[in-house]
Protein backbone atom coordinates (compact mmCIF):
# COMPACT_ATOMS: atom_id res chain seq x y z
CA UNK A 1 0.00 0.00 0.00
CA UNK A 2 2.72 2.41 1.16
CA UNK A 3 4.41 2.03 -2.63
CA UNK A 4 1.11 2.00 -3.85
CA UNK A 5 0.79 5.79 -2.44
CA UNK A 6 4.71 6.61 -3.52
CA UNK A 7 4.01 5.68 -7.29
CA UNK A 8 0.48 7.76 -7.40
CA UNK A 9 1.84 11.06 -5.51
CA UNK A 10 5.47 10.23 -7.69
CA UNK A 11 3.78 10.35 -10.77
CA UNK A 12 1.50 13.45 -9.62
CA UNK A 13 4.11 15.68 -8.47
CA UNK A 14 5.98 15.37 -12.00
CA UNK A 15 2.57 15.84 -13.65
CA UNK A 16 2.24 19.25 -11.86
CA UNK A 17 5.32 20.28 -12.69
CA UNK A 18 4.75 20.34 -16.21
CA UNK A 19 1.44 21.24 -16.41
CA UNK A 20 2.50 24.89 -16.01
CA UNK A 21 4.42 24.68 -19.52
CA UNK A 22 0.90 24.43 -21.35
CA UNK A 23 -0.34 27.55 -22.01
CA UNK A 24 -4.32 26.93 -21.64
CA UNK A 25 -5.82 29.63 -19.70
CA UNK A 26 -8.33 27.53 -17.57
CA UNK A 27 -7.78 27.98 -13.81
CA UNK A 28 -7.12 24.10 -13.37
CA UNK A 29 -4.15 24.47 -15.35
CA UNK A 30 -2.98 28.16 -14.11
CA UNK A 31 -2.79 27.03 -10.32
CA UNK A 32 -0.07 25.02 -10.46
CA UNK A 33 1.93 27.64 -11.98
CA UNK A 34 2.05 29.07 -8.12
CA UNK A 35 3.38 26.47 -5.75
CA UNK A 36 6.87 26.35 -7.30
CA UNK A 37 9.20 25.49 -4.15
CA UNK A 38 6.54 23.60 -2.65
CA UNK A 39 6.83 21.13 -5.68
CA UNK A 40 10.23 21.06 -5.32
CA UNK A 41 9.94 20.21 -1.15
CA UNK A 42 7.64 17.20 -1.91
CA UNK A 43 9.62 15.81 -5.07
CA UNK A 44 12.94 15.74 -2.88
CA UNK A 45 11.01 14.31 -0.02
CA UNK A 46 9.55 12.15 -2.94
CA UNK A 47 13.22 10.66 -4.01
CA UNK A 48 14.06 10.05 -0.48
CA UNK A 49 11.50 7.78 0.13
CA UNK A 50 12.66 6.03 -2.77
CA UNK A 51 16.10 5.55 -2.05
CA UNK A 52 14.72 4.41 1.24
CA UNK A 53 11.78 1.85 -0.05
CA UNK A 54 14.54 0.77 -2.62
CA UNK A 55 14.95 -2.89 -1.41
CA UNK A 56 11.35 -3.70 -1.74
CA UNK A 57 10.49 -1.93 -5.60
CA UNK A 58 12.18 -3.56 -8.95
CA UNK A 59 15.33 -2.33 -10.11
CA UNK A 60 13.81 -0.85 -13.51
CA UNK A 61 10.70 0.99 -11.25
CA UNK A 62 13.34 2.56 -8.66
CA UNK A 63 15.66 3.96 -11.45
CA UNK A 64 12.45 5.43 -13.93
CA UNK A 65 11.01 7.35 -10.96
CA UNK A 66 14.31 8.40 -9.29
CA UNK A 67 15.74 9.80 -13.18
CA UNK A 68 12.25 11.11 -13.85
CA UNK A 69 11.83 12.91 -10.00
CA UNK A 70 15.48 14.11 -10.03
CA UNK A 71 14.46 15.46 -13.85
CA UNK A 72 11.70 17.43 -12.32
CA UNK A 73 13.23 18.97 -9.05
CA UNK A 74 16.22 20.16 -10.98
CA UNK A 75 14.26 21.90 -13.60
CA UNK A 76 12.22 23.29 -10.46
CA UNK A 77 15.55 24.33 -9.22
CA UNK A 78 16.75 26.06 -12.03
CA UNK A 79 13.26 28.15 -12.05
CA UNK A 80 13.85 28.74 -8.28
CA UNK A 81 16.85 30.39 -8.91
CA UNK A 82 15.96 33.78 -10.23
CA UNK A 83 14.13 33.91 -7.09
CA UNK A 84 16.87 33.31 -4.39
CA UNK A 85 19.83 35.63 -3.31
CA UNK A 86 21.84 33.85 -5.72
CA UNK A 87 20.13 34.87 -9.02
CA UNK A 88 21.31 37.69 -11.02
CA UNK A 89 19.15 40.84 -10.08
CA UNK A 90 17.39 42.70 -12.95
CA UNK A 91 17.69 45.93 -11.12
CA UNK A 92 20.85 46.90 -8.80
CA UNK A 93 20.47 48.51 -5.62
CA UNK A 94 20.85 52.20 -4.69
CA UNK A 95 21.54 54.83 -2.16
CA UNK A 96 17.91 56.63 -0.84
CA UNK A 97 17.75 60.33 -2.04
CA UNK A 98 14.64 62.18 -0.63
CA UNK A 99 14.93 64.24 -3.77
CA UNK A 100 14.01 61.33 -6.16
CA UNK A 101 13.17 58.61 -4.52
CA UNK A 102 9.60 57.00 -3.71
CA UNK A 103 8.35 55.25 -1.20
CA UNK A 104 5.13 52.86 -2.27
CA UNK A 105 3.19 50.70 0.14
CA UNK A 106 0.98 48.02 -1.57
CA UNK A 107 -1.82 46.15 0.43
CA UNK A 108 -5.21 43.90 -0.51
CA UNK A 109 -6.71 44.78 2.31
CA UNK A 110 -9.60 41.83 2.23
CA UNK A 111 -12.87 43.11 1.90
CA UNK A 112 -14.72 41.77 5.04
CA UNK A 113 -11.74 42.57 6.79
CA UNK A 114 -12.47 45.05 9.74
CA UNK A 115 -9.07 46.26 11.22
CA UNK A 116 -8.73 49.48 9.86
CA UNK A 117 -6.40 50.56 12.80
CA UNK A 118 -3.68 47.83 11.85
CA UNK A 119 -3.49 49.56 8.23
CA UNK A 120 -3.44 52.98 10.10
CA UNK A 121 -0.69 51.73 12.80
CA UNK A 122 1.53 50.28 9.46
CA UNK A 123 0.95 53.25 7.43
CA UNK A 124 2.33 55.54 10.58
CA UNK A 125 5.46 52.49 11.31
CA UNK A 126 5.95 52.77 7.59
CA UNK A 127 5.68 56.42 6.35
CA UNK A 128 5.18 55.68 3.03
CA UNK A 129 5.23 58.53 -0.11
CA UNK A 130 2.52 56.45 -1.85
CA UNK A 131 -0.16 53.91 -0.41
CA UNK A 132 -2.40 51.70 -3.19
CA UNK A 133 -4.95 49.71 -1.53
CA UNK A 134 -7.11 46.54 -3.37
CA UNK A 135 -10.70 45.02 -2.50
CA UNK A 136 -11.64 48.66 -0.74
CA UNK A 137 -15.51 49.02 0.12
CA UNK A 138 -16.91 52.30 1.14
CA UNK A 139 -16.32 51.11 5.14
CA UNK A 140 -12.55 51.12 4.18
CA UNK A 141 -12.70 54.30 2.80
CA UNK A 142 -14.33 55.69 5.93
CA UNK A 143 -12.10 53.53 8.15
CA UNK A 144 -9.28 55.20 6.47
CA UNK A 145 -10.83 58.58 6.00
CA UNK A 146 -7.81 60.16 8.54
CA UNK A 147 -5.52 59.58 6.19
CA UNK A 148 -6.61 62.59 4.27
CA UNK A 149 -4.88 64.86 7.52
CA UNK A 150 -1.15 63.14 6.04
CA UNK A 151 -1.74 62.57 1.98
CA UNK A 152 -3.04 65.75 0.58
CA UNK A 153 -3.59 63.80 -2.84
CA UNK A 154 -6.20 60.83 -3.01
CA UNK A 155 -8.08 58.98 -4.98
CA UNK A 156 -10.88 56.57 -4.68
CA UNK A 157 -13.06 54.47 -5.85
CA UNK A 158 -15.04 51.70 -3.71
CA UNK A 159 -16.63 48.85 -4.91
CA UNK A 160 -18.68 46.20 -3.45
CA UNK A 161 -17.42 43.86 -5.63
CA UNK A 162 -13.75 43.11 -4.24
CA UNK A 163 -12.27 45.04 -6.89
CA UNK A 164 -12.84 48.92 -4.68
CA UNK A 165 -9.13 51.02 -5.39
CA UNK A 166 -8.08 53.75 -2.88
CA UNK A 167 -4.65 55.68 -3.43
CA UNK A 168 -3.54 58.44 -1.42
CA UNK A 169 0.10 60.47 -2.35
CA UNK A 170 2.32 62.88 -0.70
CA UNK A 171 3.58 63.77 -3.67
CA UNK A 172 1.10 65.93 -6.54
CA UNK A 173 -0.77 63.95 -8.88
CA UNK A 174 -0.78 65.74 -11.90
CA UNK A 175 -2.49 63.44 -13.95
CA UNK A 176 -5.21 61.00 -13.28
CA UNK A 177 -7.30 58.33 -15.88
CA UNK A 178 -9.33 55.27 -14.51
CA UNK A 179 -9.46 52.85 -17.14
CA UNK A 180 -11.59 49.70 -17.34
CA UNK A 181 -9.37 47.68 -19.90
CA UNK A 182 -11.07 44.29 -19.67
CA UNK A 183 -14.45 44.76 -17.36
CA UNK A 184 -16.62 48.04 -16.20
CA UNK A 185 -16.33 46.39 -12.72
CA UNK A 186 -12.89 46.14 -12.58
CA UNK A 187 -11.13 49.97 -12.76
CA UNK A 188 -7.42 50.32 -12.62
CA UNK A 189 -5.19 53.25 -12.37
CA UNK A 190 -3.25 55.74 -14.77
CA UNK A 191 -1.19 58.14 -13.02
CA UNK A 192 1.35 60.82 -13.60
CA UNK A 193 3.38 61.86 -10.00
CA UNK A 194 5.59 64.74 -9.75
CA UNK A 195 8.58 63.87 -7.37
CA UNK A 196 10.77 66.10 -4.74
CA UNK A 197 13.30 67.29 -7.18
CA UNK A 198 10.21 68.11 -10.27
CA UNK A 199 10.63 64.78 -12.42
CA UNK A 200 7.69 63.06 -13.38
CA UNK A 201 6.87 59.89 -13.45
CA UNK A 202 3.96 57.10 -14.85
CA UNK A 203 1.95 55.23 -12.27
CA UNK A 204 -0.22 52.10 -12.80
CA UNK A 205 -2.26 50.72 -10.32
CA UNK A 206 -3.79 47.03 -11.26
CA UNK A 207 -5.94 44.48 -9.88
CA UNK A 208 -7.06 41.87 -11.82
CA UNK A 209 -9.46 39.03 -11.79
CA UNK A 210 -7.69 36.02 -10.72
CA UNK A 211 -8.19 32.41 -12.52
CA UNK A 212 -10.91 30.64 -9.68
CA UNK A 213 -14.00 29.16 -10.29
CA UNK A 214 -16.40 31.53 -8.47
CA UNK A 215 -15.06 34.77 -9.93
CA UNK A 216 -13.37 33.72 -13.51
CA UNK A 217 -12.50 30.03 -14.36
CA UNK A 218 -10.00 31.30 -17.24
CA UNK A 219 -6.90 33.62 -16.99
CA UNK A 220 -8.03 35.24 -19.92
CA UNK A 221 -9.02 38.32 -18.43
CA UNK A 222 -6.23 38.35 -16.08
CA UNK A 223 -3.59 37.95 -18.35
CA UNK A 224 -5.10 40.77 -21.01
CA UNK A 225 -5.06 43.55 -18.47
CA UNK A 226 -1.39 42.63 -17.32
CA UNK A 227 -0.33 42.68 -20.74
CA UNK A 228 -2.02 45.49 -21.95
CA UNK A 229 -0.58 47.27 -19.13
CA UNK A 230 2.56 46.04 -20.54
CA UNK A 231 2.35 47.83 -23.99
CA UNK A 232 1.17 50.86 -22.20
CA UNK A 233 4.53 51.01 -20.45
CA UNK A 234 6.55 50.49 -23.32
CA UNK A 235 5.11 53.33 -25.08
CA UNK A 236 5.04 55.67 -22.00
CA UNK A 237 8.11 58.47 -22.06
CA UNK A 238 8.40 58.48 -18.55
CA UNK A 239 9.73 56.33 -16.18
CA UNK A 240 7.12 54.11 -14.61
CA UNK A 241 5.82 51.51 -11.81
CA UNK A 242 3.15 48.79 -11.96
CA UNK A 243 1.84 48.40 -8.88
CA UNK A 244 -1.07 46.00 -7.00
CA UNK A 245 -2.00 42.49 -7.01
CA UNK A 246 -1.80 41.19 -10.02
CA UNK A 247 -3.31 37.64 -8.74
CA UNK A 248 -0.08 36.37 -10.27
CA UNK A 249 3.21 34.70 -9.78
CA UNK A 250 6.39 36.13 -10.27
CA UNK A 251 7.31 33.27 -12.07
CA UNK A 252 4.28 32.82 -14.45
CA UNK A 253 4.50 32.68 -18.49
CA UNK A 254 2.25 35.67 -18.41
CA UNK A 255 4.69 37.89 -15.82
CA UNK A 256 7.77 36.70 -17.64
CA UNK A 257 6.02 38.13 -20.99
CA UNK A 258 4.73 41.36 -19.19
CA UNK A 259 8.37 41.67 -18.62
CA UNK A 260 9.18 41.03 -22.14
CA UNK A 261 7.07 43.51 -23.59
CA UNK A 262 7.11 46.07 -20.97
CA UNK A 263 11.13 46.25 -20.92
CA UNK A 264 10.26 46.66 -17.11
CA UNK A 265 12.18 44.80 -13.79
CA UNK A 266 11.00 42.51 -11.34
CA UNK A 267 12.64 43.58 -8.01
CA UNK A 268 12.71 40.23 -6.57
CA UNK A 269 14.99 38.68 -9.24
CA UNK A 270 18.32 37.94 -7.07
CA UNK A 271 16.73 38.88 -3.73
CA UNK A 272 14.06 36.54 -2.92
CA UNK A 273 10.33 35.40 -3.55
CA UNK A 274 8.83 38.10 -0.51
CA UNK A 275 5.66 36.14 -0.39
CA UNK A 276 2.39 37.70 0.11
CA UNK A 277 -0.38 35.41 0.16
CA UNK A 278 -1.94 33.26 1.90
CA UNK A 279 -1.44 34.96 5.19
CA UNK A 280 -3.12 32.26 6.69
CA UNK A 281 -1.79 29.04 5.65
CA UNK A 282 2.10 29.31 5.58
CA UNK A 283 2.66 26.05 3.45
CA UNK A 284 0.97 27.85 0.41
CA UNK A 285 2.22 31.20 -0.21
CA UNK A 286 3.29 32.48 -2.77
CA UNK A 287 3.92 36.41 -4.55
CA UNK A 288 0.65 37.66 -5.55
CA UNK A 289 1.44 41.51 -5.15
CA UNK A 290 4.06 43.14 -6.96
CA UNK A 291 5.65 46.26 -7.74
CA UNK A 292 7.45 46.35 -11.60
CA UNK A 293 10.12 49.31 -12.02
CA UNK A 294 11.32 50.36 -15.53
CA UNK A 295 14.87 50.67 -15.64
CA UNK A 296 14.97 54.38 -15.21
CA UNK A 297 14.77 53.33 -11.63
CA UNK A 298 17.15 51.47 -9.01
CA UNK A 299 16.40 49.75 -6.09
CA UNK A 300 16.38 51.37 -2.23
CA UNK A 301 14.39 48.27 -0.50
CA UNK A 302 11.80 46.33 -0.58
CA UNK A 303 9.53 44.49 2.45
CA UNK A 304 6.80 42.39 2.90
CA UNK A 305 5.34 43.75 6.20
CA UNK A 306 3.43 41.90 8.89
CA UNK A 307 -0.39 41.15 8.64
CA UNK A 308 -3.16 43.46 8.95
CA UNK A 309 -5.47 40.35 8.98
CA UNK A 310 -5.89 40.40 5.37
CA UNK A 311 -5.23 37.03 3.75
CA UNK A 312 -2.28 38.89 1.83
CA UNK A 313 0.19 40.50 3.74
CA UNK A 314 0.97 44.16 2.67
CA UNK A 315 4.79 44.95 0.74
CA UNK A 316 6.84 48.20 0.24
CA UNK A 317 9.19 49.67 -1.98
CA UNK A 318 11.61 52.36 -2.11
CA UNK A 319 13.04 53.13 -5.11
CA UNK A 320 14.95 55.90 -6.98
CA UNK A 321 14.90 57.71 -10.33
CA UNK A 322 18.17 57.18 -11.61
CA UNK A 323 17.86 58.15 -15.19
CA UNK A 324 15.23 59.52 -17.68
CA UNK A 325 14.09 57.96 -20.84
CA UNK A 326 15.70 58.52 -23.47
CA UNK A 327 15.17 61.61 -26.91
CA UNK A 328 15.07 58.04 -28.99
CA UNK A 329 13.13 56.74 -26.79
CA UNK A 330 10.35 59.43 -26.63
CA UNK A 331 10.66 60.07 -30.07
CA UNK A 332 10.24 56.23 -30.89
CA UNK A 333 6.84 56.49 -28.97
CA UNK A 334 5.16 59.20 -30.09
CA UNK A 335 5.42 61.55 -27.09
CA UNK A 336 3.40 64.60 -26.70
CA UNK A 337 3.09 66.47 -24.35
CA UNK A 338 -0.41 65.98 -22.35
CA UNK A 339 -2.50 68.38 -20.43
CA UNK A 340 -2.99 67.82 -16.65
CA UNK A 341 -6.14 65.91 -15.68
CA UNK A 342 -5.32 67.41 -12.24
CA UNK A 343 -3.93 69.54 -10.02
Amino acid sequence: MTLLFLRIFSAFSVIATLIPLLKWDHWQVRIFDYPRLQKLIIILMLISLWIILSPETSQIEYWIFLIVLASAALFLFIEIIPFSPIGEKMIESVEFDKACSIHILVANVYQPNKSYDKVLDLVKQANPDLIFLVETDSNWEKGLSSLENDFDYHLKLPMDNTYGLILYSKFEIISQKINYFIDDEIPSLDLDIKLNNGEVIKIYGIHPTPPVPSQNPKSTDRDAEILIVGEKVKKCDKPALVIGDLNDVAWSYTTKLFLKISEMADPRRGRGTFNTFHTKIPIFRWPLDHVFLSKEFGLVSIKVHDSIDSDHFPISMIARLTAQKTTETKKANGSKKKKPAIS
